[in-house]
């Protein structure tokens, strides 16, 4: 009997690794706020996910998001994507300066998580199936979007984190598996 072929990691699978990541962040960020965390662990963690975010917009933004309004006819979909980012980048910037015992940091954060839920169900719903019905090389696209990753100064240690947990690491630069 023979055995099917590996499944080969695309871009989708690797924006996807991020949104769990991001979202494992926020669960942390929740965990802190309702238990009484320190404004130093709160402060810490609203960065961390404050960095990722704005690593993964930009990787979008710059990468994903031309190519699929390329291959696909559905412009407000990603129109609605790209002020979705500008909206998160808003609260973002507000979070940023910002201490976290002042009043509305949790608030904040707990609205930037909201947001980002809502964008990411929107992305898995609608935009990553279209891509993946596209003639999009998603494959190449995630090699592209893992070089970006990994090239960053910024390089997000939880989407790292969930990378490796897949096996081999498959998207290490040059080892995207066949």
């Amino acid at each position: 009997m023979s055995k099917a072929p590996p499944k080969k990691h695309d871009a989708v699978d690797l924006l996807d690794a991020d949104h769990i990541a991001v979202k494992k962040l926020f669960t942390a960020y929740k965990k802190l706020s309702e238990g009484n965390g320190s404004a130093e662990e709160k402060r810490e963690l609203a960065e961390q996910i404050c960095q990722e975010l704005t690593v993964h917009t930009q990787i979008e933004e710059e990468i994903f998001y031309p190519q699929v309004r390329a291959a696909i006819n559905d412009d407000p979909m990603l129109d609605e994507a790209e002020v979705e980012h500008g909206t998160a980048k808003d609260l973002i910037s507000q979070i940023s300066g910002m201490d976290p015992e002042d009043d509305l940091y949790d608030a904040r954060v707990t609205v930037l998580g909201e947001y980002i839920d809502h964008h990411v169900k929107e992305e898995r719903e609608e935009m990553f199936p279209k891509a993946r019905k596209s003639k999009l090389d998603l494959v190449a696209m995630a090699e592209e979007l893992s070089q970006t990753f990994y090239e960053s100064a910024r390089r997000p240690k939880a989407v790292e984190a969930a990378l490796a947990a897949l096996a081999g690491n498959p998207y290490a630069p040059g080892t995207v598996p066949d």
